[in-house]
């Protein structure tokens, strides 16, 4: 096992993986910025040690400064959490050819699959549906307009290196493809460095579902599926597991296809592929090679700690896992609390948390990193924790999560927690009456 891991991140998911170490006996090394000295992952750290300022680039994206770190700190692993450095694969190699372990796949495997139009090809290749579209990428507008022509309109645009709903564009008809396409572009450069762009086939009423996988390159396990079809923006906001739209038999072709994909890589460690389900049938949209912000619904149901998993395999290079060691029990739902006025929006809230109560009981858990007192900065994602609950039903999640939902006490800045009562309410939502884009017909916001 490890002598000692440094986290390569911030805020609860840092935490998260303080509290699997310590469950290891592994001490565990906490970089930070100039702003986050006073936070919750610096405190339970055995040691921390600050890297830069608070813009990212100077710190949490600062390679040279985090690879300082390990050299000082003894480290002999780094565990990249999501976000930040997770999916870049000049990181994870750089960490490689220092003989520190990236606790995660390959700088190889990253490369193909954070690349959406090489990971959509690899897809292809290795016998999962795809979503109608470009082959690759798009090299000028007379290509673009072909291609939509031909797969019809509505269209989407999306960049190649892209996440988090930056670089997409919804295309409506022929009039709006060059400025959506020159959009495209401009935001790929901006955020991914990189303004390759490709087309899909936009669905109207999407669900949004992903299964999550435990690897050691010999041997594959899933974890059961998630729907992640409540989305602002392409963000997530509300995750649930099992998919209430999904017979039987549908969840177990997209499970066997998903395994049988990933086994074919030579992947190590957790990942999660995500699909687009639509009309009874589910089409691959892209992989993420890293641990994801809803890991925890997964756990909860197939009472597996991912991220214990994840050090293990690093460490070990397998995992002692087999598929019928994981036995799934009733109905996960998360909700991501961020800090963001919706009636403002959705505007970024920072500020000094001065009340903070967070809900227990039966079968409730909380991921995260505030506490009275905590500064919540204007500089990172607005994320600050995670509500998690469980019931032996979809219903009694529900009502187990509204019941939490109204114990979370946060004052002192704006957040989503009212927000995720009203959705949780709804008809609509109860009755899974729901897709991707339904938060904007419904105006929650």
């Amino acid at each position: 096992m490890f002598k000692k891991i440094l986290i390569a991140n911030r805020g609860e998911i840092a935490v998260r993986i303080i509290r699997a170490c310590k469950e290891l006996n592994i001490p565990t090394v906490a970089i930070h910025s100039d702003v986050d000295s006073e936070s919750m992952h610096v405190r339970l750290a055995e040691e921390s040690i600050c890297i830069g300022s608070h813009k990212p680039q100077n710190s949490y994206l600062n390679i040279a400064a985090i690879m300082s770190a390990v050299d000082i700190t003894g480290a002999d692993a780094i565990h990249p959490g999501y976000g930040f450095l997770s999916e870049n694969y000049h990181f994870a190699e750089i960490v490689t050819k220092s003989n520190i372990k990236f606790i995660g796949p390959s700088a190889e495997i990253i490369k193909k699959m954070g690349d959406k139009i090489e990971a959509k090809r690899t897809a292809k290749k290795l016998g999962l549906p795809i979503i109608e579209g470009s082959e690759g990428k798009i090299n000028s507008l007379e290509e673009a307009k072909k291609i939509s022509s031909n797969i019809g309109y509505p269209v989407m645009i999306k960049a190649s290196a892209g996440g988090g709903g930056k670089g997409m564009k919804l295309v409506k008809n022929k009039n709006e493809l060059d400025s959506a396409l020159s959009l495209a572009k401009q935001e790929a450069k901006k955020y991914f460095s990189n303004d390759e762009i490709y087309i899909e086939k936009y669905f109207e009423k999407p669900r949004h579902i992903e299964v999550q996988i435990l690897s050691d390159k010999k041997n594959t396990i899933h974890l059961g599926e998630r729907d992640c079809s409540v989305q602002r923006k392409h963000q997530k906001l509300i995750e649930e597991s099992p998919s209430p739209v999904l017979n039987e038999s549908t969840r177990q072709d997209l499970l066997k296809k998903t395994l049988e994909m990933v086994s074919k890589l030579n992947y190590e460690g957790a990942g999660t592929v995500e699909f687009i389900y639509d009309n009874g049938k589910f089409f691959f949209l892209e992989m993420n090679t890293r641990i994801q912000v809803e890991h925890p619904v997964s756990e909860i149901r197939g009472g597996i700690d991912i991220v214990k998993e994840q050090i293990k395999i690093a460490s070990i290079g397998k995992t002692s896992l087999k598929q019928s060691d994981i036995t799934f029990r009733g109905h996960v739902i998360e909700c991501r609390i961020n800090a963001e006025d919706p009636n403002k929006n959705f505007q970024p809230s920072p500020g000094t948390i001065s009340v903070c109560h967070q809900p227990s009981g039966f079968r409730t858990r909380v991921d995260g990193a505030i506490f009275q007192g905590c500064k919540i900065t204007p500089h990172y994602d607005s994320l600050i924790c995670k509500l998690i609950c469980q019931g032996r039903n979809r219903t009694e999640s529900i009502q187990r999560m509204l019941r939490a939902l109204d114990e979370f006490v946060i004052e002192g800045i704006a957040t989503t927690i009212n927000l995720h009562k009203k959705i949780l309410s709804h008809k609509k939502f109860i009755n899974s009456d729901f897709d991707v884009n339904w938060l904007v017909k419904e105006n929650f916001y």
